[in-house]
């Protein structure tokens, strides 16, 4: 997201309104009765203060707490702000603009931003035999999803059969089993999530089961290691003693 101050743009509808106490903001998107206006990732936002009944007044424009930086020459009875790109952090945002020397008069526009879960392509998964499998999928949309589904092979996935767990939260769907087998694990999967807005976005899985690898005690080893070698050390040390001893 880039914040910036504009230039008055002819061709700019600005086609509606939010006002308080003389204070008014006009924007290039719909505004709802408690100043809500609707918007979409990537997309630009403009928006247009104005204080007509003392057009020298100082404007201010704040981003939820943080001050706005606004040229001198965009200050006076007429301030504008534009958005672009919008993004994720912009959702849930109020852009309130107010007098410089009386902040109760002000007017405000909180940004709505829709977006789809980012589900889509697919992945190559490499798991090993007896350790956890688990597949993620990021199901976090603005309006939030409606329904969320897990299939392997084409068919919904059999949560008995494989051994499977389907946990969903807010944002992540979960399809996890505790330990991997190659002839029940070995499949396609793909997660499916339903936006009421945008419709279904899926994500594929494509899931090799490879072989289970010794693992060796690394610490332990190297601290067998550190034993032998000072044993060793402390016997050759005492054997040289005694063979000086002799010399003598």
């Amino acid at each position: 997201m880039k914040l910036m101050s504009i230039p008055l743009l002819f061709n700019l509808l600005l086609h509606c309104t939010t006002q308080t106490s003389g204070v008014k903001i006009e924007a290039s998107h719909a505004v709802n009765t408690e100043g809500i206006l609707e918007t979409k990732l990537d997309e630009t936002v403009s928006l247009v203060c104005k204080y007509e009944d003392e057009p020298d007044e100082e404007l201010v424009w704040k981003r939820n707490d943080a001050l706005v930086s606004l040229k001198d020459e965009n200050k006076k009875g007429l301030s504008r702000v534009c958005i672009t790109p919008i993004d994720y952090e912009d959702n849930e945002v109020t852009f309130t603009c107010q007098l410089g020397k009386n902040s109760t008069v002000r007017a405000f526009v909180t940004l709505n931003v829709t977006y789809p879960p980012s589900l889509s392509g697919s992945e190559d998964v490499s798991v090993e035999e007896e350790s956890v499998f688990a597949l993620q999928c990021d199901i976090g949309a603005n309006p939030p999803v409606t329904s969320v589904t897990w299939e392997m092979n084409g068919t919904a996935v059999d949560v008995l059969a494989g051994g499977f767990t389907i946990s969903t939260g807010a944002f992540t769907s979960r399809l996890t089993a505790d330990s991997t087998e190659k002839n029940l694990h070995e499949n396609t999967y793909q997660c499916s999530a339903v936006s009421p807005m945008y419709g279904t976005h899926s994500k594929v899985f494509h899931v090799t089961v490879t072989a289970k690898t010794m693992k060796f005690p690394l610490m332990p080893m190297i601290a067998g290691l550190v034993v032998v070698c000072l044993t060793t050390l402390l016997a050759i040390v005492s054997r040289w003693k005694k063979i000086t001893k002799c010399c003598k």
